[in-house]
């Protein structure tokens, strides 16, 4: 099996492929969210067109050229990221969170959901500390947890798989 995670620059083309990735992996991921289960693709089409392309550098995560994994950031703020459910656990958010360090090395600080335990292990993994437990905003209302990654202050347990590219291909 090829251990290499091809990480390139968002394009145009890959908006539905993108937005599918986001979609499905959030019904599964979010189990305890009554708005993701209501949630259609068509919402999920509109939000991210809307909020996350506006406002976020996009990257996806290739295999066999389909996109099968996205990180989406604001500065050094990981506003999204996500990997198609049949990718769980190959890698692909360790092969994302090495990309974002490289891009930010001065640090990265995202949120998740308090019950959303397999990305804030992925996360303290990969050196994220948690440091504020909040509510998050409408329309979900539900516990989460702040974390940020400073460089310097973290010991990895899991070495980053190499990507085929590590600088930004347009």
């Amino acid at each position: 099996m090829n251990d290499r995670k091809p990480i390139r620059a968002f394009r145009e083309q890959d908006e539905f492929a993108v937005t599918n990735v986001w979609f499905r992996s959030g019904k599964l991921a979010y189990h305890f969210l009554p708005t993701w289960q209501t949630f259609t693709f068509d919402q999920a089409r509109s939000i991210f067109r809307e909020v996350i392309l506006s406002r976020c550098d996009i990257w996806v995560g290739m295999r066999n050229e389909n996109v099968v994994a996205f990180l989406a950031m604001n500065e050094s703020y990981i506003d999204r990221m996500y990997v198609d459910p049949e990718e769980w656990r190959k890698g692909w958010g360790t092969a994302l969170i090495h990309f974002a360090k490289i891009l930010h090395p001065t640090g990265l600080e995202l949120h998740t959901h308090q019950e959303n335990y397999p990305a804030r292990r992925l996360y303290e993994l990969n050196g994220f500390k948690a440091v504020r437990f909040a509510m998050s905003p409408a329309p979900e209302n539900v516990p989460d947890v702040e974390y940020h990654w400073r460089p310097g202050r973290e010991v990895t347990t899991e070495t980053p798989p190499q990507s085929e590219e590590t600088a930004i291909d347009s």
